[in-house]
């Protein structure tokens, strides 16, 4: 079950990693569920701050960071009365209502509920959600859930509780005296109380279904996001269809023939009727359902489910799916007993009748975290686009990751439920600020940690929240993206700008590409970025060519074990390395690892991938100044197979016309695995040049095509110099490197062209 690669232009397209492995063994573990990872769509969406949300705290104050936010505002949406009101529910108790971005308190929930209003321990724990009634205009009628602990949990019978409760999600119907009114005045009544026995997966969601018209059977239904309260690890909750805990339930807010009286159960609900089972329940079988919408034109429930061990999943939800935790998680299963790995489906997968999703990643966990520990992703549910002002976007799925903030979208089109089908494309969007510069949900948010949430209007417009800065955001248009030419996105596993220094640590810098792998500012941390270039740009240099003091300046990633995060060049058929270059001081160096004054290092380093097994010299793909035949040249250097021989293609013109000292020039180099061959580029147009190793040394003339590197993950990238891991100096390069990439294809001769063309503007 392989999504689609869809690219954006037709260009030869690399086949990854993943086609070209065996096929597993259907009883061994998946080390590696999803290999597929976004794509770039080279889109960027523009943002317009709409407001910033009052500071609120929990009560009393919690020692948990997660829950110490700026504002923990959970969703936006429209009121459905005309009035263009927005509002905004925050986990510490208020409801608020926004007109022209001003927030107002419409309503404190948690002083309503009292001493046993519960907001200080676990992320959802608080007021949770707001979802007003198709007829709010004349009925006043809205629904609220928020957590109780304390004296509810002996006072207040739950009408389902786990062994063990420590705590209940309630459902209340409020009725205003005046819906017209911007603060809150009326009457409220429970609806409904489930008690859970951890602080995880409760009540995530209550909403109606916004495609529904009066006399339709679903309207003014009301849809409840019921978590497994943490069990689902340990019990087959999700699975018994007597209780309502990892269920998506459907409920009538205006019937009585629910067995506590306060609600109707549809007669249309799958499986009223059925023995031993919960009329409520609409589907099951989820573990934390923490976001659903519908989809405006098609009338499809989409609902987002954040994962256990390491599946974040998109599912097209129908009457009476089940989407199988905790007997599945994803589209594979999950053994109770086996907390680091998920398994292939059986043979006989289709005799069970699970539901799989229809987009789905997974969370590629460091090699250093425990396989228990938090991974730091959590999948946020969106909307589909049907709004009129960007049609871009129109018919798309957005949604995020609401740890890091990063946006997606997978388009409709492809979101199938064909059993055993291919999942659908997701695609990463950037984001651009005010001067139409790249940033990240991070950048925006201020913190590591976004919280991101989505929410939406009556017009389809989606918006964006940040827990972390208690900011809203609406999504105003939708753009190419200014720094990397569409083309070539989907295929940029790592792209270094120097403008982005890892929050809280600006000796890190942050991959702006698919790859995520954060490269640290090596001796010269915070100080080796330089006004320079497209902005900031990246000093490397030699500090002392007397002393071997592992003090130069250079940047880079190294991983004895190799860096998860570069898989895409394990296993490849093609790789491209291009970024801007500025000589800014005498190269070579003097050989800081010698003794004698007149020793020079026998190259200089720019920009390169290492090898699986490298030592931090040793190369898979790299541009370097290096001496063939006694006489520097400007390369291409590739390696093929781990500990085998390299091939060096080295440029014919005199490397001082190719880097003039203080000017910037545009280099790319391209490596073509498969058939031996390798590119040199300067500024967009090809550099004569001749390969230095006679006859085969990548041994692509031997064996069977098509031919791949070995399949290892690279154990790094340098760029300045050699030993990214810092335990020697060498090949320094005095010079600056801006927009540096990394791609796992080889860029066609109009594609260098036009990514020259697109980024030259910054670098004149």
């Amino acid at each position: 079950m392989l999504r689609r690669i869809v690219a954006a232009f037709t260009v030869p397209v690399v086949l990854s990693v993943v086609s070209a492995l065996p096929a597993v063994a259907d009883d061994s573990p998946l080390v590696d569920p999803i290999p597929e990872k976004p794509v770039s769509s080279g889109l960027a969406v523009t943002l317009d701050e709409v407001a910033t949300m009052p500071k609120s705290d929990t009560n009393p104050p919690t020692t948990d960071q997660r829950l110490r936010r700026w504002a923990r505002i959970n969703y936006v949406s429209e009121l459905p009365d005309g009035s263009g009101r927005l509002a905004v529910p925050d986990l510490n108790g208020k409801l608020y209502l926004l007109k022209n971005g001003q927030p107002k308190e419409y309503l404190d929930v948690g002083a309503v509920a009292g001493a046993d209003f519960f907001n200080n321990r676990g992320l959802g724990t608080g007021f949770g959600f707001v979802a007003f009634a198709p007829d709010f205009r004349q009925s006043g009628r809205f629904y609220t859930v928020h957590t109780e602990n304390g004296g509810a949990l002996t006072n207040k019978p739950a009408d389902w509780a786990q062994p063990n409760t420590i705590e209940q999600s309630v459902v209340w119907e409020w009725t205003a005296t005046d819906p017209t009114a911007d603060t809150f005045t009326g009457t409220h009544r429970e609806v409904m109380r489930i008690g859970f026995s951890g602080t995880l997966h409760t009540i995530q969601q209550i909403s109606f279904n916004p495609t529904s018209r009066p006399g339709d059977e679903d309207y003014g239904k009301l849809y409840l996001a019921v978590g497994d309260g943490g069990r689902g690890v340990t019990s087959n909750d999700p699975q018994n269809l007597a209780i309502p805990h990892g269920k998506l339930i459907r409920i009538d807010p205006a019937g009585t023939n629910s067995a506590n009286g306060r609600y109707g159960i549809p007669a249309a609900n799958p499986f009223v009727g059925r023995p031993g089972a919960l009329g409520e329940i609409y589907s099951y079988g989820y573990r934390d359902p923490h976001r659903f919408s519908w989809d405006q034109w098609t009338r499809k429930l989409y609902l987002g489910m954040i994962g256990e061990h390491a599946i974040e999943a998109i599912y097209d939800i129908k009457p009476g799916d089940n989407a199988g935790w905790s007997q599945r998680e994803g589209p594979f299963v999950f053994k109770s007993s086996d907390r680091c790995y998920l398994y292939p489906l059986p043979a006989n997968d289709a005799d069970f009748g699970y539901t799989y999703p229809v987009a789905a990643y997974d969370h590629d966990r460091p090699p250093n975290l425990s396989c228990t520990a938090d991974s730091g992703h959590a999948v946020i549910g969106g909307f589909v686009y049907r709004g009129r002002n960007i049609p871009g976007l129109f018919g798309k799925y957005v949604f995020g990751d609401g740890v890091d903030g990063k946006l997606f979208y997978t388009e409709t089109s492809e979101m199938s439920r064909v059993a055993n089908g291919d999942r659908a494309t997701i695609h990463t969007l950037s984001i651009l600020d005010r001067s139409g510069k790249v940033v990240t949900m991070q950048d925006l948010a201020g913190d590591t940690r976004v919280d991101l949430k989505f929410g939406t209007d009556n017009a389809g417009n989606i918006y964006l929240l940040s827990k972390a800065n208690g900011k809203i955001w609406k999504i105003s248009g939708l753009v190419p993206r200014p720094d990397v030419t569409q083309s070539l996105a989907p295929n940029v596993v790592a792209h270094y700008d120097f403008d982005h220094p890892v929050l809280n640590n600006p000796a890190l810098e942050r991959d702006l590409g698919e790859g995520g792998t954060n490269i640290q500012l090596i001796n010269g941390g915070a100080a080796s970025r330089v006004q320079d270039g497209s902005g900031l740009a990246f000093q490397a240099q030699q500090i002392n060519p007397t002393v071997n003091g592992n003090d130069d300046w250079k940047a880079g990633t190294y991983s004895a074990t190799g860096v998860p995060t570069l898989l895409q060049f394990n296993h490849t058929q093609a790789m491209t390395i291009m970024g801007w270059v500025k000589v800014t001081g005498p190269n070579p160096s003097p050989n800081s690892n010698s003794a004698n004054p007149d020793d020079y290092f026998g190259a200089v380093a720019l920009m390169g991938v290492l090898s699986g097994d490298s030592d931090g010299h040793t190369v898979r793909g790299l541009l370097e100044l290096i001496k063939v035949d006694g006489v520097m040249k400007l390369v291409a250097l590739g390696r093929r197979i781990d500990g085998s021989a390299s091939q060096t293609f080295a440029a014919t013109q005199d490397w001082h016309q190719l880097l003039p000292d203080n000017q910037w020039v545009f280099l790319t180099a391209t490596f073509n695995y498969n058939d031996g061959t390798m590119t040199l580029y300067r500024n967009g147009e090809p550099v004569p040049g001749a390969y230095v190793v006679q006859g085969d040394p990548w041994e692509v003339s031997t064996g069977n095509p098509p031919y791949f590197t070995s399949a290892t993950n690279p154990r790094g990238i340098k760029i300045g110099g050699g030993f990214p891991q810092n335990t020697r100096e060498d090949n320094p390069c005095n010079c600056r490197f801006d927009d540096v990439m990394y791609l796992n294809r080889v860029a066609q001769p109009w594609e260098v062209r036009a990514q020259y063309t697109l980024t030259r503007r910054d670098f004149s």
